[in-house]
């Protein structure tokens, strides 16, 4: 099994699209379909590493996104996303802390 870098509740950048965004699930593998791969994984990254659910910083979608386009937000302050509610109880110490399970 691999070993996921981040958890849920953490700030990730996205490196190559320059989003900020909150981790509110963890996938070991790519969980998705090869059609969705095809068409949205345009630089292949890969399937058998940490793939993570993300709400996005100032936006109302979610992205699904491989570990390799990601690191740790430097910037510690809250997201704005219609969705941080229902998911996560609070923002403390610079991590949200979950409202319980999502898997």
């Amino acid at each position: 099994m691999n070993e996921a870098k981040f958890a849920p509740g953490e700030l990730i950048h996205h490196v190559r699209f320059d989003y900020r965004g909150v981790v509110y699930d963890v996938d070991a593998v790519f969980s998705g379909s090869d059609d969705w791969y095809e068409q949205m994984a345009r630089s292949l990254p890969p399937k058998d590493a940490p793939w993570y659910h993300v709400l996005v910083d100032g936006a109302t979608h979610t992205t699904y996104v491989a570990e390799r386009n990601l690191e740790r937000a430097s910037v510690d302050g809250p997201v704005d996303h219609p969705m941080l509610d229902s998911l996560f109880d609070r923002f403390e110490d610079g991590v949200y802390r979950l409202r319980g399970q999502i898997n």
